[in-house]
């Protein structure tokens, strides 16, 4: 039993982490109707800043993380604004988007090999004793990813549901045509998704790299189980997409209950290409929406 406990404690943690990627892509996906690979770009870039303002530099960790976060989020937007805007203009749009988020995930993580080198970071924290709960030792910062991720969804549920800019985003995700022709500024709202969707991919790089080490190739890990959670959860669909990361973390941490550890990436690919092959629209589907004009 106690075994069981740790494993989906162990779930839970990563789950965190994926459906805080999972919601990224969904929100950006929602508006932007494209997968943008350069979210794993953004990913890697909170968990370096961090780094630097922390560790490097020596900021108080409530002073560095968000600053670090901020950094993510302005490399999102201007990501959105120099490369993806005006693609958006070109006839074959969705291939050049896919190709161009790709190519500025792989520039960043130059970039970032460049600045800080190949070799391992880690911010070195001490080791934490940690807490039995419910027959699972679970550390404090652990404690740390189960809590903040369900917050973060409480408030990005709070601010779809409750504020008039929430609103107008869900309404340019159901229809962009029709919140169009309602007055909603549709290139605002891209502005905000992507500001959004690159702050969580900045928060959960972060709450890694607390947790294990920062590599400058962190990123494609983060991507791939992140655009699985979303695409098993129903993409576009935020909440869905949110579950489906929780969904990913557990099944490949309790499928090693009966499988090598080495096959945990293996079992969450292979529910993957199930979805894919199976019910590509996710659990939970997505609205049939008209595009925008060409």
């Amino acid at each position: 039993m106690a075994v069981l406990s740790q494993l989906i404690a162990n779930g839970l943690i990563a789950g965190s982490i994926y459906a805080l990627m999972a919601a990224g892509f969904s929100m950006m996906f929602s508006i932007q109707r494209f997968m943008n690979i350069a979210h794993g770009a953004t990913y890697v870039v909170g968990a370096f800043s961090a780094y630097l303002f922390a560790k490097i530099i020596g900021w108080p960790f409530w002073i560095a993380f968000p600053i670090a976060i901020a950094v993510a989020t302005l490399l999102g937007i201007l990501i959105n604004h120099i490369v993806f805007e005006p693609l958006q203009k070109e006839k074959d749009k969705n291939l050049a988007l896919l190709l161009a988020s790709f190519g500025m995930f792989l520039l960043i993580e130059s970039i970032i090999l460049m600045i800080f080198g190949a070799d391992v970071k880690s911010f070195g924290l001490p080791v934490e004793r940690g807490m039995d709960i419910l027959g699972a030792i679970i550390t404090p910062l652990q404690l740390i990813i189960i809590i903040t991720a369900p917050v973060v969804f409480i408030g990005i549920w709070l601010f779809l549901k409750k504020t008039l800019v929430g609103k107008a985003l869900r309404a340019t995700s159901d229809n962009t045509v029709i919140a169009a022709t309602m007055g909603i500024n549709i290139r605002a709202m891209t502005f905000i998704s992507t500001g959004l969707g690159s702050a969580l991919a900045g928060l959960a790089g972060i709450l890694v790299a607390l947790e294990q080490n920062l590599e400058h190739s962190m990123g494609m890990s983060a991507i791939l189980k992140g655009l699985t959670a979303a695409i098993v959860g129903g993409i576009g669909n935020v909440p869905a997409a949110i579950l489906g990361g929780y969904l990913i973390g557990l099944a490949e941490n309790l499928g090693i209950w009966y499988l090598p550890s080495g096959y945990k990436d293996a079992i969450s690919f292979v529910i993957l290409i199930i979805f894919l092959l199976f019910r590509p629209q996710g659990f939970f589907g997505m609205k049939k929406r008209e595009e925008v004009a060409e």
